[in-house]
C-alpha cells in the first residue's frame, strides 16, 4: 500500500453492541457522528471480540463475501442485513509483512465480517464502499495485544482505519434487567468508571491488568474478549500512554459503550 493522501487515521476503540444496537438513535447518533468527524479512510482494519483465532487470521479479501451472522435468538430482520464492502487485499499483504517472521499468518477467505465488524460500519460508512479487512482476536494478553497494535501502527500513515471493537463492560450472565434503557448495574458502573479515569491518565499498565485491579470484576468481564480490542487500539497510538480522546460514554442494557480515539 503506498501513503494516502489523507494524513494519518486514528486509531479507534468502540463497543459496537449486539444487533438491536443499530435501533438506538442516540448511539447511531454517536456513531454517524463520530465517522463523519474522522477522514475518510482508504481501508479500515477491525479486530473484533467476536473472532478468538491463532495465529493471527485475515479474513476475507474478495468483494462483497457473505457476512458472519454470528449471532442466535434475534429478529429475522438482523439476519437479512447485507455489507457488500469491497475486499482489502492489498491491506491483507501489508498487515502480513509487518508480523514477526516467527508467527505465522493464516488465511481464511470464506470468512466474512462478523457483526462485531459490520454493526459498526453500517453506521459509519452506510454506503459501503470503503475496502475492510477483518483479522482474528489471536490472543487475550493485553501486552501482547499492545504489541499487535504497535505493529500495525504504520497502517494508519497509509490512511487505515484501525477499529478494536468489543465493549467496555460485558457481563451478559449478569444482567437482571434486557431492557435497553435498564440502569447500569454496580458491577458496570464501576469498572466503566475505573477504566474512564485510567484512560484519562494514558495509565497503560493499570489497564492491562484489569483483571486484578479493575473494580466490578470478575462480573464486567465473565471473559475477556470484549476489552481485549482495547489494547489493540492503545498500542497503534504514536504514544500509547498519551490519554486517548473518550468520544463516547453511557450505557446501553446496563453495559458500559465507553469508545475512544487515538491520536
Amino acid at each position: 500500500m503506498t501513503a494516502s493522501q489523507v494524513g494519518p487515521m486514528p486509531a479507534l476503540y468502540l463497543s459496537h453492541g449486539a444487533p438491536p444496537l443499530v435501533d438506538d438513535a442516540l448511539w447511531t447518533g454517536q456513531l454517524s457522528g463520530w465517522a463523519a468527524r474522522l477522514p475518510r479512510p482508504r481501508a479500515i482494519l477491525v479486530v473484533s471480540a467476536h473472532w478468538e483465532s491463532a495465529p493471527l487470521v485475515l479474513g476475507a479479501t474478495a468483494d462483497a463475501v457473505p457476512l458472519t451472522y454470528d449471532f442466535g435468538g434475534f429478529a429475522e430482520r438482523y439476519y437479512r442485513v447485507r455489507y457488500p464492502s469491497p475486499g482489502a487485499p492489498e491491506l491483507a499483504a501489508a498487515v502480513a509483512a509487518l508480523m514477526p517472521d516467527d508467527e505465522p499468518v493464516a488465511h481464511q477467505p470464506d470468512r466474512g465480517l462478523d457483526h462485531g465488524a459490520y454493526v459498526p460500519l453500517t453506521v459509519m460508512y452506510p454506503e459501503a464502499d470503503v475496502p475492510v479487512l477483518q483479522i482474528s482476536l489471536p490472543t487475550l494478553d493485553p501486552a501482547r495485544l499492545l504489541e499487535l497494535g504497535r505493529r500495525l501502527r504504520p497502517l494508519r500513515e497509509q490512511g487505515v482505519l484501525i477499529i478494536g471493537s468489543g465493549f467496555t463492560t460485558h457481563g451478559l450472565p449478569h444482567l437482571v434487567d434486557p431492557r435497553p434503557q435498564a440502569p447500569a448495574p454496580s458491577w458496570s458502573r464501576e469498572f466503566d468508571l475505573w477504566a474512564g479515569e485510567a484512560l484519562a491518565r494514558g495509565a497503560v499498565d493499570e489497564l492491562a491488568d484489569f483483571a486484578h485491579r479493575a473494580p466490578g470484576m470478575p462480573h464486567a468481564h465473565p471473559t475477556a474478549e470484549h476489552f481485549a480490542p482495547l489494547f489493540v487500539a492503545l498500542g497503534a497510538a504514536s504514544d500509547p500512554e498519551t490519554p486517548p480522546e473518550q468520544v463516547i460514554d453511557g450505557y446501553w442494557m446496563g453495559l458500559a459503550k465507553r469508545s475512544f480515539q487515538v491520536d
